[in-house]
């Protein structure tokens, strides 16, 4: 096999997507092999809606999207793909503009933020409940596990930062505990 040869089956290999390729010459032995490939996208990051000016159904919910090769995913479009458009923004605005609170319950991780523990259950807290550290204030579903989210303080909710089935990022505001 001469050099013109090579090139031609690296350019070919290069072409097809291959990810492995193997020739043996006695007794001709050829391998090909072509795996998927998995691409993660992470969306752009999501300013507060009040505080961009951009009406509640204008904004994509930053989401990790994972698509397959060949013909990666830009970022918008994964966001677009993920279908997540916030139902409505009037209490996740505050959440980016001053807390007033130095008692701000955070989002231990990223996930979807459920503020009952089904669709026909009453919240677990409401603005105006007493709570004591160590109640449940709501749940953030990563990975298909449940994360109960509980007070660190004792004290009245004075404002819940998210609505029911958003995506929240790890560290965000989540309740003010006054």
């Amino acid at each position: 096999m001469d050099i013109k040869e090579i090139m031609k089956l690296v350019q070919a290999v290069s072409d097809y997507g291959l990810t492995s390729f193997e020739l043996e010459e006695g007794n001709m032995k050829i391998s090909l092999k072509r795996e998927k490939e998995m691409v993660t996208v992470q969306a752009p990051a999501v300013v507060s809606q009040a505080a961009a000016g951009i009406p509640a159904a204008g904004v994509l919910a930053a989401a990790p999207v994972s698509g397959v090769l060949p013909g990666a995913v830009s970022g918008m479009e994964a966001a677009g793909a993920s279908g997540a458009a916030s139902a409505n923004g009037d209490a996740s605005g505050a959440a980016g503009e001053g807390i007033g609170s130095d008692k701000v319950v955070t989002s231990p991780l990223v996930g979807v933020f459920y503020s009952a523990s089904s669709p026909d259950a009453d919240a677990f807290v409401k603005v105006g409940d007493r709570v004591k550290k160590g109640q449940v204030l709501g749940i953030i579903e990563a990975m298909k596990l449940m994360n109960e989210i509980e007070s660190e303080y004792d004290g009245v909710v004075e404002a819940v930062l998210v609505n029911n089935e958003d995506v929240v990022e790890y560290g965000q505001p989540l309740f003010r505990i006054g």
